[in-house]
């Protein structure tokens, strides 16, 4: 890897002394040229410019399915034998017969898994940009059946509605059945495919610095581009953001698997610099994943999940409310919606809704749900805005070789 990365190193060098029209091309002005156009269309947002945005967005997405259509038109031969797949599972869906009970069985656990894989990856695609899941749909979802484990002192849940909705189930309640280890089970395949789609999304990186570096070419990339200025800043870099950035890129090219293993098994911000290290010294491709894979959906998930489960432990939880109401002043008006809330939870899961719940909407669901909207709604808006941009770069890059051609 040190090897690669002194040839890096000199085909940089070498590029930024790239001749053009007979001149020697001034490093500087050059890296002046890529601020501005970076600056430019960073300004390029829904907010600032939303017709520009969205003319943008809409000519992107054109272009996108262009490409795809392209692409799917010379692998004619993949997509016959797709869709005659597709045709086949459709006819086995919709004929009857006694094929349908497992037939039923596997669309079930299939859109379980699709679902918190799918999320999983909006989590983590988009270098930092994405929708936080966790926080939104796997961590509530883990809270829910940690409250309703205490209070059911049961995880036999009843499938269905289990686990759209969590009822306690009709059997008779054993003291002291409801462990750590009972939680942490119920909720492992949720956890699992939410962490596999979390190491999915981190590929984008690792492929566009595998593909840069196997090009020489320099991607007009903002994360790409920090990574190569780190490289050549590394021994003068002082901030802490720099250092642990310089750390996090050391460990993975000097430790390798295990390197990538570490940075995956924690919570870690900077994990999208690991799959550009990796892309760029040509980690094999198994090498990143397979260590990804194990540390996020495995080891990382567990520590996530476990630390969810304690929070939301019964007697925590009960903690927590007391010592809401004993802050000064404002404790009891505070303390009173959540006592609310929890006793709505707990009637839910015993279906006596309808007997003596308090009626109206509680602030704190309120609040949460519109928490929610607002973070999807960003989301949606980060991508409008990203999209828009890489068209920007798009007619950035054509009037920079037309520049050239003159």
């Amino acid at each position: 890897m040190a090897e690669n990365g002194k040839n890096c190193d000199q085909r940089r060098v070498a590029m930024n002394k790239e001749q053009h029209n007979g001149n020697f091309t001034d490093p500087s002005s050059v890296n002046e040229k890529k601020r501005r156009d970076r600056e430019e269309r960073q300004n390029i947002v829904l907010w600032r410019q939303p017709l520009v945005t969205l003319q943008y967005f809409f000519l992107e997405i054109l272009i996108i399915l262009k490409e795809w259509t392209s692409k799917l038109w010379h692998r004619q031969s993949i997509v016959v034998s797709f869709l005659l797949l597709l045709a086949v599972l459709i006819a086995t869906y919709y004929v009857e017969g006694a094929h349908q009970q497992y037939v039923q069985r596997i669309e079930k656990q299939f859109l379980l898994y699709a679902y918190w894989i799918g999320l999983g990856i909006l989590s983590s695609v988009g270098l930092g940009t994405g929708l936080h899941t966790f926080l939104l749909y796997l961590g509530p979802h883990i809270a829910s059946v940690t409250l309703a484990a205490y209070e059911c002192n049961s995880v036999n849940f009843p499938e269905p509605p289990y686990p759209d909705q969590i009822i306690c189930p009709h059997e008779e309640n054993i003291e002291g059945a409801i462990s750590l280890w009972s939680i942490i089970s119920k909720v492992r395949i949720e956890a699992c495919m939410w962490g596999i789609g979390t190491a999915i999304g981190e590929l984008p990186p690792y492929f566009m610095a595998r593909a840069a570096r196997l090009s020489g070419a320099e991607p007009d990339d903002e994360e790409y581009q920090e990574f190569e200025e780190m490289l050549e800043h590394a021994e003068t870099a002082q901030d802490f953001a720099s250092r642990a950035k310089l750390a996090v890129q050391n460990l993975v090219q000097k430790v390798g698997f295990f390197g990538i293993l570490a940075c995956a098994s924690i919570p870690n911000p900077l994990f999208d610099l690991a799959g550009i290290t990796c892309g760029h010294f040509l980690v094999p491709f198994w090498t990143f994943f397979g260590a990804t894979l194990i540390g996020k959906a495995i080891i990382k998930m567990h520590i996530q999940k476990i630390f969810v489960i304690i929070t939301f432990s019964k007697h925590i939880v009960e903690q927590m409310v007391a010592f809401i109401g004993a802050v000064p002043g404002i404790g009891p008006s505070l303390q009173k919606p959540f006592q609310e809330y929890l006793e709505a939870q707990r009637q839910k899961l015993h279906h006596k809704s309808e007997m003596g719940t308090p009626q109206g909407e509680n602030w704190l669901s309120w609040m949460f749900e519109k928490l929610v909207v607002v973070m999807v709604c960003y989301f949606i808006l980060s991508i409008i805005n990203s999209m828009a941009q890489s068209y920007a770069k798009r007619i950035q890059q054509r009037l920079n070789s037309e520049e050239k051609t003159k």
